[in-house]
């Protein structure tokens, strides 16, 4: 049984980063918005990375921007349609894996959102296949210039989501390093555990790190783990023992990570009773 890593997220502002780092935290993954990606901002946050870094976190991944401006920053959007949405992705994108190699840290990409806009932009394809097609060719790029810096997460989106073994194998044809946000995939197998476990076991030597949430399995909740649903002893016999992982908790407060620790402590005990046999 595998103990997992104490991992927080929070943004470049100093206060979260002090919250968090009040706690040693074995992992720091950042939060990032459109802010970050001016040169003021973008300098702002490798200030923060090395500031982490200074205080003995050195496992730093950072998450790429889930917006630009009210739009998700779909990888499926096509540039002729979206030019403004695909420029960005693929600047910051390029910024990001710069940053990484030079500071030895993660990078990680959504491979889709959810909801209606997402949808519009696959209806732009001649069909889904299509639209999946192109956006395993842009992780490829991604993946060819980021290498062993860049990590790519599941959706709740018919682009790039885990629980379907045939998507897993082409998944896994492209060699990806993965992301495996436990409840993005147990809301995708609409809250069937043994689904969320067999999409585990298949990509588990992909996988390099988790985003450990709870959920009802319906929607898009993000809850402390307990709180929901998710068969967590038999998740924790399926992790990767050689990734990462964060705890990706709603907080009522952004200054104060209390859910997110709480959520870490929740597995402590847990693999603590496992191991006494109780």
């Amino acid at each position: 049984m595998i103990s997992p890593l104490l991992g927080l997220k929070g943004s470049s502002n100093r206060q979260q980063i002090d919250d968090r780092l009040q706690y040693h935290p074995d992992v720091y993954e950042f939060y990032t918005s459109i802010n970050d990606f001016t040169s003021e901002g973008f300098q702002a946050l490798e200030e923060a990375v090395q500031y982490v870094q200074s205080r003995g976190t050195s496992k730093i991944i950072i998450h790429h921007p889930m917006f630009f401006k009210k739009w998700h920053t779909e990888l499926v959007a096509p540039e002729r349609d979206f030019p403004e949405i695909y420029r960005f992705i693929e600047s910051s994108t390029e910024q990001l894996i710069d940053l990484a190699q030079k500071r030895n840290i993660q990078v990680l990409v959504h491979g889709g959102y959810a909801g209606k806009e997402v949808q519009k932009m696959v209806n732009r394809y001649p069909s889904v296949e299509a639209a999946r097609q192109a956006v395993y060719n842009r992780l490829d790029r991604f993946a060819r210039a980021g290498g062993n810096h860049i990590m790519f997460e599941n959706s709740i989106a018919p682009v790039f989501s885990y629980g379907h073994p045939e998507q897993e194998d082409e998944i896994l044809s492209h060699n990806y390093r993965l992301a495996f946000d436990t409840s993005h995939c147990f809301i995708e197998m609409h809250g069937n555990n043994q689904a969320l476990q067999a999409s585990l076991k298949h990509l588990q030597e992909h996988v390099v790190h988790y985003h450990l949430v709870d959920s009802l399995g319906q929607a898009h909740d993000s809850l402390q783990l307990g709180k929901g649903k998710i068969d967590w002893i038999h998740v924790l016999k399926l992790l990767n023992p050689d990734a990462t992982n964060i705890y990706e908790i709603n907080l009522r407060d952004q200054s104060n990570c209390r859910e997110q620790v709480e959520s870490h402590h929740y597995l402590v005990d847990l693999v603590s009773k496992l191991n006494q046999g109780e």
